[in-house]
């Protein structure tokens, strides 16, 4: 199937990483943002995008909520140049569209959008591109796996059975025959909670050990486990990186897949 359509080439970027989920709620955005910051960190050129055309929280989660991109014409064509923040060349069809807004488009339409995005970028040099899916298997996963030259992908989910069946579905689409695009590993999130006055202490409270369960089905990479921190979600909500929050749980976690991340891609190349 990806063979009968036409590769976008994107000048200057070098590996092309999707996350992906089965389903909402598994805090698939929040690590593909920090996952993005992590990288940037780490001195590499970085850019994510943001493919989640109904509901886009990237802008949010950086607090760029009102910026707007640049829009400069090239020839017969507007290119876009993204918000820089933290280090992370971001764009997002959020910076188009009121945050009051929803869309109503059907799929075409969708899919159309996210390329564009990407097509009418300008993006220079870039070593990691990370671009944050929807959730589940539809149109915008499709048409970006079929027009992208894709270094893999990554799968987010939670410990508990309801989000590994979803998160399943999610990573048979990438292993697909027809789409064969390489699962680098699974990121484990909410893996535990461990309250703020004992931190020598572990609370599973989704269940225990699905991430490394889905990992070991699919013959990849279990990156991380990320714990349950509130300061991760108050710092998404204020649009603040979790590199300056005083948790390092969450921090050591990031920079620990974030470093595995860059051996395997490495590996891979």
């Amino acid at each position: 199937m990806s063979n009968l359509f036409e590769k976008i080439p994107i000048d200057g970027v070098k590996n092309i990483i999707v996350v992906a989920s089965g389903k909402g709620g598994v805090g698939k955005s929040t690590v593909a943002a920090n996952l993005a910051i992590a990288m940037a960190r780490n001195g590499y050129k970085t850019a994510l995008v943001d493919a989640d055309i109904y509901g886009p929280s990237i802008p949010r989660m950086f607090g760029i909520e009102d910026a707007k991109p640049d829009v400069t014409a090239f020839g017969d064509k507007d290119m876009i140049f993204p918000i820089v923040k933290f280090g992370v060349s971001i764009i997002s069809i959020g910076f188009f569209i009121d945050r009051n807004q929803s869309l109503i488009w059907r799929g075409p339409m969708a899919a159309n959008a996210i390329t564009q995005l990407f097509e009418n970028t300008q993006w220079g040099d870039i070593d990691y591109m990370f671009v944050d899916f929807p959730p589940g298997t539809g149109d915008i996963q499709l048409t970006t796996i079929q027009k992208l030259n894709l270094t893999g992908a990554i799968i987010v989910t939670t410990p508990q059975e309801i989000a590994l069946n979803d998160a399943r579905k999610a990573t048979s689409m990438f292993t697909n025959p027809d789409l064969k695009v390489p699962v680098l590993g699974i990121i484990e999130n909410m893996s535990w909670f461990t309250p703020e006055q004992h931190p020598d202490e572990k609370y599973y409270l989704f269940g225990k050990g699905g991430g490394h369960k889905l990992a070991l089905e699919f013959d990849t990479w279990l990156l991380g486990q990320i714990p349950l921190v509130i300061e991760v979600g108050e710092a998404a909500e204020q649009g603040k990186s979790i590199f300056s929050q005083t948790n390092r749980q969450v921090v050591e976690s990031f920079e620990k897949i974030t470093e595995l991340l860059i051996s395997k891609v490495e590996v891979k190349s």
